[in-house]
């Protein structure tokens, strides 16, 4: 994770550039720059209430000219354009007399009689020191002029083979009409290039435009007001180091930009053209300053997005540019920044790495921070106290996902370890004891809890005569095993039911624990129901595949036995082995119902307790009072004969009143009513896999009415065996 960070950080895709940039604008808003009590720079705006007095843009040059004499007059040490004049003044008198139809001969006279305003444009700026705006192009724009066109001089010092190859380049430069370009002091561009999301942050102090280095409007104010002739360029192998004029010394990055830092929108900055043309400017306003002439009104398109503004005029980001560098505010971005970030990231990320196996989460998690805050800090102390900015932003985050990286492998890890827990147990335990015993290893000990339970005791009949028919093939009676096994299972499981163990071929099962189960009488009953469902589809599979095969079957016969009682429930064993079991007369009660599912006739037996919890829900039928081998109290008896929907239907209802009155016939001793009454109850009962069981009551009444039970005799059936 670490190499893949640095690698990205060399790389500098967009998105780390985007964030790294967005976290300076940040910096910015929270600490912007605070102008000096001289304010060096003025701008002239060509605003709305100029438009609006003077009329739509562009003007005529000679109004121009006016702005230039009055502001020479109010002693501007300089005046700069941030405007460029590459077409000549349509308003010019001598171009009127020879555009304007329908003249008169003594009109277009008088008109060629007077001054060219393009000249008279030249001749105010010739008279005091005045830079003219240019802009770079994305098309090749030729020279309208005589001669070679007036060029500031730049000179080279350093170690890059050909420098101009690092500086921002446009293939096209607009300039001003040739008699406008000699009479101006400096020439340079107003071009202002956002960044990809459109802020203005870096400016370019020189670039190449047309094939020619040239300086960008602010430097070429500070050289000619330095009164210098020659730009210094100084460079190393990775381009430009930084440009000088005498007695500056301004840093750039290798292309030869500049950031800028911003304050806020500042209304103080501007005059009105209007009142400069009115001579209403208070004296001294302009004296000594230098003077943008811009604009600021909205259809003239002039407006840029800073981190500060959505909409500074591009006239005051040029003023703002200037006050930094004749203040010394610009910020700066060291060359070797990348290895500076390079160099925190790695050493961040490998003090986490190393100290993360010793420090626990919390220390870990506290170490993080001294490390996240010591990056903020140090970025923010740069900043503010030295103007220099040091990408915290990616350090950090590289570093977070180091330590979440961290995080999620101990956490991977720990999940692999429980389920290591889960495929050792879950073979064994049921998938709610498996889980929590992942979760949570403590239950993992020796003890138990009393709990109320539903258990389940199921016994496949007939085994030994199974057994014995496989007799010369034990792997087969093993798959077959297997095979009816785990449809058992998984009805037991897919109710929430724990399975407790294997018996050869019978099931214990329990309910209630280790989870808590409210419904787990009917989640056993459904259990038991679904059991029966699913020998009865793999019978009918064995059948098949026998026919097919032409080989005999042996269908599997299912006994289940359930009740429900308070037991004591947990690990119980030795301290090396040990099973998650349950014990108590419950569970007892509920292995002997199950050995008398066979006498009864039935293929599920119930508890008392169980069938007074469900019968509300599911068709329940008494059987018998039944004293089990090992008891001296008689038990109630009840079978389940269908699922939900068959406890309201209306033949439940029949057979249940007839079967109620089987019962208590019985116990009456009227042994011709019993008999009758099993007839019919056989009757209804088709399907429902309980014929055995009438066929027991009309064999005990022909016996009873043959020898009839001693005196005091009470119905209950002692069990002989278990």
């Amino acid at each position: 994770m670490l190499v893949l960070l640095l690698l990205v950080r060399i790389t500098d895709p967009p998105a780390v550039e985007a964030l790294r940039l967005r976290t300076f604008d940040a910096m910015q808003a929270l600490a912007p720059r605070v102008p000096p009590a001289e304010r060096p720079v003025a701008i002239v705006d060509v605003d709305e209430a100029s438009l609006g007095e003077f009329g739509q843009w562009p003007w005529t040059r000679t109004r121009l000219a006016a702005i230039c004499r009055a502001l020479q007059e109010a002693g501007a040490a300089l005046v700069a354009f941030d405007i460029v004049f590459s077409e000549p003044d349509r308003l010019s008198p001598p171009l009127l007399a020879r555009t304007v139809p329908n003249l008169s001969e003594a009109a277009r006279a008088d008109l060629r009689a007077q001054p060219d305003s393009d000249a008279v444009f030249a001749a105010a700026i010739g008279r005091m020191p005045v830079v003219l705006g240019q802009t770079a192009t994305t098309t090749p724009v030729a020279w309208t002029g005589d001669g070679p066109p007036p060029q500031t001089g730049t000179a080279v010092v350093g170690t890059h083979p050909d420098p101009e190859t690092a500086l921002v380049a446009f293939p096209g430069l607009v300039r001003n009409l040739p008699v406008l370009e000699r009479a101006a002091a400096g020439r340079g561009v107003f071009t202002i290039s956002p960044e990809r999301d459109g802020v203005v942050r870096r400016v370019p102090l020189v670039l190449r435009a047309g094939g020619t280095v040239v300086p960008t409007l602010a430097l070429d104010i500070l050289r000619v007001a330095t009164g210098a002739d020659t730009l210094l360029i100084r460079t190393d192998e990775a381009g430009v180091v930084s440009l000088r004029l005498p007695d500056l010394t301004v840093p750039t990055d290798p292309r030869g930009q500049i950031w800028v830092r911003f304050g806020p929108h500042d209304p103080g900055l501007y005059v009105s053209a209007r009142d400069v043309l009115n001579g209403t400017v208070p004296p001294g306003r302009f004296r000594d300053r230098i003077v943008l002439v811009g604009t600021s009104s909205v259809g003239l398109l002039d407006n840029r997005t800073t981190p500060l503004d959505r909409a500074m005029p591009g006239v005051e980001v040029h003023a703002q540019l200037l006050e930094n560098l004749l203040t010394g505010t610009t910020l700066t971005v060291p060359n070797e920044a990348v290895l500076i970030a390079v160099g925190a990231t790695a050493a961040a990320s490998l003090a986490i790495i190393l100290v993360a196996p010793i420090l626990g989460a919390l220390g870990l998690l506290l170490f993080g921070a001294v490390v996240a805050a010591l990056f903020v800090v140090a970025s923010w102390h740069l900043f503010s106290g030295h103007g220099i900015l040091f990408d915290a932003t990616y350090p950090l985050l590289a570093t977070s996902l180091v330590y979440l990286t961290l995080v999620f492998t101990n956490y991977f890890r720990e999940q692999a370890g429980r389920r290591r827990i889960r495929l050792a147990f879950g073979r064994y335990l049921s998938p709610d004891l498996v889980e929590q015993l992942a979760l949570s290893p403590e239950p993992l000990r020796l003890g138990g809890v009393e709990q109320r339970l539903t258990i389940m005791f199921s016994d496949v009949r007939g085994f030994t005569t199974i057994a014995e028919f496989y007799k010369t093939d034990p792997a087969g009676l093993t798959a077959l095993m297997n095979r009816f096994l785990t449809p058992l299972t998984n009805a037991i499981l897919d109710r929430k039911g724990t399975i407790d163990k294997y018996m050869g071929d019978a099931i214990m099962a329990f309910w209630n624990a280790p989870l808590p189960n409210a419904e787990h009488e009917a989640h056993a009953a459904a259990a038991a129901l679904d059991m029966l469902a699913r020998m009865d589809a793999l019978n009918a599979a064995r059948r098949t595949e026998a026919e097919s095969g032409g080989h005999p079957v042996l269908p599997l016969d299912v006994g289940i036995g359930i009740n429900t009682g308070d037991c004591v429930v947990g690990n119980m064993g030795s301290d090396l082995r040990f099973d998650y079991s349950v014990l108590g007369d419950p569970v007892n009660v509920a292995s002997r119902l199950e050995g008398q599912s066979k006498f009864y006739g039935v293929k599920i037996v119930l508890g008392e307790p169980t069938a007074q919890a469900i019968r509300d829900r599911f068709p329940v039928l008494e059987i018998d009072l039944l004293q089990v081998k090992g008891k001296t109290e008689p038990v109630a008896l009840f079978t389940l004969v269908g699922d939900e929907a068959f406890r309201r239907s209306e033949r439940f209802g029949q057979l249940a009143a007839r079967h109620a009155g089987m019962i208590a016939a019985y116990r009456a001793r009227h042994w011709d009513e019993t008999e009758a009454a099993a007839q019919a109850c056989r009757a209804l009962a088709v399907g429902l896999r309980i014929d055995g069981l009438y066929a027991l009551y009309a064999e005990r009444a022909e016996a009873f009415r043959r020898e009839p039970p001693p005196e005091g005799w009470n119905g209950v059936t002692v069990a002989t065996t278990k």
